[in-house]
Parts: C-alpha cells; structure tokens; sequence
C-alpha cells in the first residue's frame, strides 16, 4: 500500500487541475535503473491505468504503480516538500537500504 501526505496531495491536487483534462487524471510513479544509487522514481500524470497496473486511493488521490515497480514501492509515503533549494516530491520508501542526497535515486 502506498501514502500520500497532505502536502503531496494537495500538490498533486494542483497538478491535475492545472492540465484541463476532460479526463480524471491519476498519480503515476515508476522506479527505473539508473541514478547515483542504482534505481530512480519517475512521476507523471496518466489518464488510464492498464491491466499491469496497481491503483492505490488516499486522500482523494489515485496512485498508479505499475507490476515491476510495485516490489519497490510497497509501504512508501510520498511526501512534497518545499525547501530553499528548490520543490519536490519525496519519497519515504522503507525498503531502500540507502538513497543518494537528493532522495530521487535508491538502492535495495
């Protein structure tokens, strides 16, 4: 199962409604290879899920996580936090055994 903060909700709120779409659109997160610590998580805004696909609802938001990514991303919280160096979405993932310092890359 998969989390969202009332921060990271209200964010994803923000960026559903600034597309316009005539379409419900839904949270999707990835983990791919690559990074500073071997595995990275991609985020888009998707208009339908497909039959791989994991939906998760909390707080009014719908999450979708593909069949690959879902080992990776069991019990994680995501977080958006706004700080001097910039704004991001923050993933709290208690299966990394470690992730580089600005929290986009993991390793397991």
């Amino acid at each position: 199962m998969l989390t969202v903060t009332e921060s990271a909700a209200r964010k994803i709120s923000s960026l559903i409604k600034e597309e316009l779409s005539s379409t419900p659109l839904m949270f999707r997160i990835m983990v791919s290879g690559g990074g500073c610590s071997g595995f990275q998580y991609n985020f888009s805004l998707d208009k339908a899920s497909h039959d791989a696909d994991h939906v998760f609802e909390d707080k009014g938001i719908s999450i979708v996580v593909d069949d690959a990514s879902l080992p990776f991303l069991e019990g994680v919280e995501v977080d958006y936090v706004e700080e001097l160096i910039g704004a991001s979405f923050l993933i709290k993932n208690p299966n990394a055994s470690s992730s580089c310092g600005c929290g986009n890359s993991f390793s397991v």
